[in-house]
């Protein structure tokens, strides 16, 4: 685990989506990281897209889970 310094405007912006989505403040920063290193890496897909993949992928992770178990 490291610290990352961000200007102040960004970690209220951080703060104010984190209180909408439900998240900790760390969860959401960590969330939009996530998304902007994906959307750097497929820059032909959209938003929703990613997050389509996400769940898809979650979803898979999940199952072969209980399948080991």
């Amino acid at each position: 685990m490291g610290i990352v310094k961000i200007d102040e405007t960004l970690h209220e912006d951080v703060r104010k989506a984190s209180a909408v989505m439900c998240r900790s403040i760390n969860a959401q920063a960590e969330f939009w990281m996530k998304i902007g290193r994906l959307a750097e890496s497929n820059p032909t897909l959209s938003f929703n897209e990613i997050v389509q993949r996400e769940l898809a992928s979650a979803a898979e992770s999940e199952s072969d889970r209980r399948a080991a178990a």
